[in-house]
Order: structure tokens, then C-alpha cells, then sequence
């Protein structure tokens, strides 16, 4: 069973503790930040693939419904508050759950068990995809059709991605993690916070690096567990 990496986002340490305790006993859950701020949050978001997080909502500068209305492709959303009032609005920008503080375990065991079922279901619908052998992208306001087969890797780049293929780059008002989730995952793989690529494009791979044909690509610490999982079931040894 793959792991869910969770970003916890509170302003009180005390919230923080309990998510965390909670989070470490749960065995398909992995912690992979805390942050006391939106500013804090977007930052780490910004260098870790997050697939639930659990966002308070009262926080100074930027509320948890503030920030959650920016971010361009939000990951699985479990609002954690004292303000049941609140709960219309995070339904309303799609949360998946809302609990109220104190947190009980039997509720967050609730609320976890729905994120990891969605998110089976979700990766199940990605490895079947909709037979699709090619997708379109806006480039210079018009829209341009990619082949799955011509693509070697995304970059992410700032606030936008270049998706190289064979022949050209295409430059693209994208997130990369927004990409990801579009495109089919038994065919790409994300090495790195700036790297998705095809599996099929990938020549080598030697210790931190993959070489896909002309190009060398780093392989991050975070994302070297996952990269060599999805590549294992191919991996002839004796």
C-alpha cells in the first residue's frame, strides 16, 4: 500500500502534536511537514509531493479557506478547527473532511480511511486511463497537441512546466503536480520536485541520476523510494 505524505498546517503546537501522534500511528500515513503558517506551507508545497493535508482554518495574515482558494491544484483537504461554523465554506471548496477540535482519534481514523480510499480509487481510474495516446496544452494562446509516446520528461519552472519531447519544448501555464495527476501513472514517474518522466524514455539508471537518452536527470532522496518501486516489478534479478 502506498503511503499518503501529509503537511500539517496549525498555528498552535499543541494541534500540531496531536496530528502528529496520530499521524505516526497509523501505518498507510507518512509525515512529511509540519507549518505554522499559510506562507510556511506554500513553501514546503512548493518542494514535496503532498497528498493530504490538514489545515486549520484561524491562523494570523492568511486563513486555512484563503489559502486552500490559491493553490491551483490542492491536494486532498482536511479542515482541522475549533469553528464548526466554518464547515459550509470548506465543503464548498471541496474538503474532503471537517474536524472540529479537540480531535478525537476514532474521528481522524474516520476521516483518514476516506482520504486513503479516495485516493486508491483515484490511482485505480489513472492506471486504466481513458485510452488517450496523446493530450493538448495552451502554448503562445493557441493549443497544442502532445503524443504520450514523444514525451522524455516535465520541468517545472516557476509557475509553469515545459514538457519535452523529441522533437520540442512546450512551454505551459502548469503546475507540475497538476500534470502528474493528468497524466497516465504507469507511464510516468516524478524522481525529483522539478522531474516527472516517461518510464519508457528512461535508458539507465545509475545510483542519483537516470539517463534519458540525451539527458541526465537528478534522482532526490525524497523521491527515490518511489522511483525504484515503480520501476522493481521490471527489475530482473536473481
Amino acid at each position: 500500500m502506498n503511503e499518503l505524505n501529509c503537511l500539517i498546517v496549525d498555528d498552535e503546537p499543541l494541534a500540531r502534536k496531536v496530528l502528529r501522534e496520530y499521524i505516526e500511528d497509523v501505518e498507510f500515513l507518512s509525515l512529511a511537514g509540519e507549518a505554522e503558517s499559510p506562507i510556511a506551507a506554500n513553501n514546503m508545497m512548493s518542494n514535496w509531493k503532498i497528498d493530504l493535508l490538514f489545515l486549520d482554518i484561524e491562523m494570523p495574515k492568511m486563513s486555512g479557506l484563503d489559502f486552500l482558494k490559491n493553490l491551483r491544484s490542492p491536494p486532498m483537504t482536511v479542515m482541522t478547527t475549533a469553528y464548526p461554523e466554518y464547515a459550509l465554506q470548506g465543503f464548498e471548496l471541496d474538503v474532503l473532511d471537517y474536524l472540529v477540535k479537540p480531535i478525537g482519534f476514532e474521528r481522524f481514523m474516520k476521516a483518514v480511511n476516506k482520504a486513503n480510499d479516495f485516493h486508491q480509487l483515484r490511482n485505480q481510474a489513472l492506471r486504466k486511463g481513458d485510452g488517450s495516446e496523446f493530450f493538448f496544452v495552451k502554448c503562445d494562446q493557441k493549443l497544442e497537441k502532445i503524443n504520450l509516446a514523444d514525451v522524455l520528461y516535465v520541468e517545472a519552472l516557476s509557475n509553469y512546466v515545459i514538457i519535452n519531447t523529441e522533437h520540442r519544448r512546450y512551454v505551459t501555464y502548469l503546475t507540475l503536480k497538476g500534470i502528474e495527476e493528468k497524466l497516465p501513472i504507469d507511464r510516468f514517474v516524478r524522481i525529483h520536485k522539478s522531474y516527472l518522466v516517461s518510464l519508457t524514455a528512461i535508458v539507465s539508471i545509475e545510483e542519483d541520476e537516470v539517463q534519458l537518452r540525451s539527458k541526465h536527470l537528478p534522482i532526490s532522496k525524497h523521491y527515490r523510494a518511489q522511483f525504484l518501486e515503480r520501476i522493481n516489478p521490471n527489475l530482473f534479478k536473481r
